[in-house]
């Protein structure tokens, strides 16, 4: 279970979506077909073209600034 499963911060649809960005960041990608399934029954296509193409971006530019040792300008703490 993940963090925002259980949060009062987030609505139904954008914990779908967070759900969406753990599957598609995953090394390697873990969308399965029942997370597919209610991605479809929520979002159109478009939406999830959309959706995905952002996330992935954001993805790529996080892994890209390892690259060049870039870190966290420390705006999140982890208390856990």
């Amino acid at each position: 279970m993940n963090w925002y499963a259980e949060s009062d911060l987030f609505s139904p649809d954008e914990k779908l979506v967070l759900e969406m960005a753990d599957a598609i960041t995953a090394t390697p990608a873990k969308v399965t077909p029942e997370l597919r399934k209610r991605l479809q029954q929520r979002f159109s296509t478009p939406q999830l073209v959309e959706l995905a193409a952002a996330i992935a971006w954001e993805n790529y530019r996080a892994r890209s600034n390892r690259v060049f040792g870039f870190g966290s300008e420390g705006f999140y703490k982890d208390k856990g």
